[in-house]
């Protein structure tokens, strides 16, 4: 099996932009379990405010601002929802 794009986004949304990539892939990126790579990001005026991957050796993780955090994935619709989430709790903050 080779790589299987799932997802691919870039779109205005909110105050910022968002970006990512979600792939299927053969076999997990160490030292993750699974078989998701990810990289999503929502960047508003140039900053990130929101991050979620799982680079190959830092496994999967999330960053909130300038804060980097462990993750969990659960399924591909979880990871979703939950980046999300956090996006509108970045909105929410600027009102």
């Amino acid at each position: 099996m080779k790589a299987k794009l799932l997802s691919r986004i870039k779109e205005v949304w909110g105050s910022g932009v968002i970006e990512g990539v979600i792939w299927e892939l053969p076999d997990p990126v160490p030292p993750s379990e699974h078989r998701v790579k990810y990289r999503l990001v929502y960047i508003v005026n140039g900053v990130r405010g929101v991050g979620y991957d799982n680079e190959r050796g830092n496994g999967d993780h999330k960053h909130i601002r300038d804060t980097e955090v462990p993750y969990v994935l659960c399924d591909v619709s979880t990871l979703i929802g939950d980046f999300m989430s956090d996006i509108q709790e970045i909105e929410n903050e600027q009102t």
